[in-house]
């Protein structure tokens, strides 16, 4: 893997952190709620639990990323970026919001070409 690769995995890695915290830890404060349009306190309180699930994934993802990096191992990283692409795919076709998937998928996009050269 070279310096470009691993330096683009890393930031897909970092993207899902900051999702897992988001979503497990700051789904029902503001800033989560800002993050996510949620259309108020009240229905943010109802979805926690839903969310927290959503961040765990996000978690996993990241996980696997990062190990991927430590053992340079470009298959696993390649698997687990296309994870993070579909995910963006359909996060972006489900909620109607095409920056989710500038932000989550163009990125693990650009570090999948990466892996191939």
């Amino acid at each position: 893997m070279t310096f470009i690769t691993i330096l683009l995995i890393a930031i897909v890695a970092f993207e899902h952190i900051y999702f897992l915290v988001l979503e497990m830890f700051l789904w029902t404060k503001p800033k989560g709620i800002k993050a996510f349009g949620l259309k108020s306190k009240e229905f943010a309180e109802e979805t926690r639990v839903l969310a927290a699930n959503q961040g765990l994934y996000n978690g996993f993802l990241a996980a696997g990323l990062i190990f991927s990096i430590i053992l340079k191992d470009t298959t696993l990283a390649i698997f687990f970026l296309i994870c993070v692409t579909i995910a963006g795919i359909y996060g972006s076709y489900s909620t109607k919001k095409i920056k989710l998937f500038y932000f989550q998928s163009v990125p693990a996009i650009l570090a999948l070409i990466s892996c191939f050269f």
